[in-house]
């Protein structure tokens, strides 16, 4: 089966984002396909590669990248989310006159067509937080 899963939910602030890593993995360990991970609302926070976690906290957004390396996933940051939340590649930086950007490695920013076309292109889209 292909899904593909939505989050919504910033890593520190529910368990909704930890939720979606396990259900990625568990899946994917299942000899299912991921097609894309769609981060929209404050999900967006997942790709931030300057949070910086408690040391006894799991890093979500470097677990994400280690499972997108692996696994070849597509990470898609909504573009418009991330702009208000100030997560924004080079590029964006750049053209919104940012002193730095702060995507995650492995991560893409994107508009919501993406999310359209991974609803297109999946079995099933799977949804965490609100």
């Amino acid at each position: 089966m292909k899904f593909s899963l939505a989050v919504y939910s910033a890593p520190h602030s529910a368990q909704s984002a930890s939720s979606a890593l396990r259900f990625a993995k568990t899946v994917l360990q299942q000899g299912h396909e991921i097609y894309r991970v769609f981060f929209y609302c404050d999900g967006v926070q997942n790709g931030n590669a300057t949070a910086a976690p408690p040391q006894d906290e799991i890093d979500l957004t470097a677990e994400w990248q280690v499972l997108g390396q692996q696994h070849q996933l597509d990470l898609v940051i909504c573009i418009a989310a991330a702009q208000r939340r100030g997560v924004l590649n080079q590029r964006e930086a750049e053209r919104l006159e940012r002193p730095a950007a702060n995507l995650a490695d492995g991560f893409e920013l994107a508009g919501l067509g993406q999310l359209t076309d991974a609803v297109a292109n999946s079995d099933r889209l799977i949804t965490f937080g609100s």
